[in-house]
């Protein structure tokens, strides 16, 4: 079943939002070589519960971390431990914050120091594939809409879609129905309605499409060891289109419009 909010709960929603938006700059501040990313989870779970919610992950499932934290080949799902970045890595971040009972949910991809130039590709590739499908969260539009466009933007450009993963929906649990593919024909799929929230979160890999399981039971990796990149936002579909409820703020623009 499809849970459709208010207004007001989307707005609730988008207040955990920014607390997770907060805490991603935090981390994008810190991201450098010689940090680990155990570093990284305790920073963002000190802040999180500074601004009075919760960290979405922390225990669920039995998730030790406060984050996800997911160097290089690892797709997703990386617990934060003794990891230490290093010049040239990629590190994808996912968060979850529970603000009032609310879930907010995102992620992105950030390189540390230069990166290679593909892994600069694949980064800006993902990210705009997750553009092209917020586009496409509209009302009247189909959920294979917004699964077309990511996997359109991303297979344009020679890279692949991880196909055994999925986005969601989101509200007060952190899945909720229903998933969201990142491939498939456009005009598929469950209407889009307003009141729907989801977490689109294309995941892309610079190799083949296939992944493994880590020893942990926990980390995915792509299965050739290519480089993974995961860029996530939370996505109300409103009257008026999309609202995006777990914006970037990005800190060269910021700058730029102040100047």
């Amino acid at each position: 079943m499809i849970i459709k909010k208010s207004p007001a709960e989307v707005d609730a929603m988008a207040a955990a939002g920014e607390i997770l938006v907060q805490t991603m700059d935090l981390l994008a501040g810190k991201i450098r070589p010689g940090v680990t990313t155990a570093e990284l989870d305790a920073a963002a779970e000190k802040f999180i519960r500074s601004q009075g919610a919760t960290p979405a992950f922390k225990g669920y499932r039995g998730f030790p971390g406060s984050i996800c934290a997911s160097p290089n080949d690892m797709v997703v799902h990386g617990i934060p431990g003794r990891f230490k970045l290093k010049r040239g890595d990629i590190l994808s971040v996912d968060i979850g914050v529970v603000k009032d009972g609310w879930v907010a949910d995102a992620a992105r991809t950030f390189g540390v120091g230069d990166v290679s130039p593909v892994a600069a590709k694949l980064m800006e590739v993902t990210s705009g594939a997750l553009f092209a499908a917020v586009e496409q969260c509209r009302a009247g539009n189909r959920l294979g809409d917004v699964s077309h466009a990511v996997q359109e933007h991303v297979e344009a450009e020679g890279f692949s879609i991880v196909r055994s993963l999925v986005g969601h929906g989101v509200g007060r649990d952190m899945h909720e129905e229903p998933q969201v593919p990142n491939y498939g024909p456009a005009g598929k799929g469950v209407p889009l309605e307003e009141g729907m929230v989801l977490a689109v979160e294309p995941m892309v890999t610079a190799g083949r499409h296939m992944v493994r399981m880590g020893d942990d039971g926990w980390a995915i990796y792509s299965q050739d060891g290519s480089l993974a990149a995961h860029f996530e936002f939370t996505i109300a579909i409103t009257a008026s289109g999309p609202r995006v409820l777990t914006p970037w703020h990005h800190p060269d623009r910021a700058a730029a419009a102040a100047a």
